[in-house]
């Protein structure tokens, strides 16, 4: 019994095994790589600050930009920021939106930010760009989307770009390579538990 139960499994992973080799071999261009993080879920932005951990590790330059987060240190930033000659660190929000209540100071904010991020995709040696919470400043139309994914386009080709925040618009999913949703299943947060640091910031 034990045997056949053994066989199946392995010709099920051999027949698995061969899909998967040529998926593989079909996939041989390389190319930047745009990656959007959305939904309401947790992980978003700890996604994005390990992909760019794992682009350090690949002797990779690093430039990030926060478009709503910078009120107060996060431990991304804080950590990242012992690595100043592989990457440049600005958090350039003022703070959640509900908090700032004030769109023309947000608007500025992010035009600002923008700026900064354009330096960073017409730069071919930064290898990897984490734009943190871009989804917040295009769902408020702090930004133009039209501008932000034409200058997205125009990044050096092989540029890889992580773009987070909840509502991604149709025209940056359009534009994207991958796109993850992140659905919340269960959150401390509801069951009364303060945001913890480590975990949330």
């Amino acid at each position: 019994m034990t045997d056949d139960i053994n066989e199946r499994h392995r010709a099920r992973m051999q027949r698995k095994k061969d899909v998967v080799d040529r998926k593989i071999e079909a996939a041989s261009r390389n190319a930047g790589v745009l990656l959007v993080n959305t939904g309401n879920g947790k992980g978003k932005s700890s996604s994005a600050f390990g992909m760019a951990i794992r682009a350090l590790g690949h002797g990779m330059k690093v430039g990030v930009v926060q478009f709503i987060k910078g009120a107060k240190s996060t431990g991304e930033e804080l950590f990242l920021q012992r690595f100043p000659d592989e990457v440049s660190f600005h958090a350039m929000g003022e703070g959640y939106t509900w908090e700032t209540q004030d769109r023309e100071r947000d608007i500025a904010a992010a035009e600002r930010a923008w700026e900064r991020a354009k330096v960073f995709l017409s730069d071919p040696s930064i290898g990897f760009v984490v734009l943190d919470e871009l989804n917040i400043a295009l769902k408020y139309r702090y930004l133009d989307v039209n501008r932000v994914v034409e200058d997205l386009r125009a990044r050096p080709p092989m540029q890889h770009v992580v773009v987070t925040g909840r509502a991604a618009p149709p025209e940056l999913i359009a534009a994207a390579d991958t796109v993850t949703e992140m659905q919340p299943v269960k959150h401390a947060f509801a069951a009364g538990i303060a945001a913890q640091p480590g975990v949330e910031w």
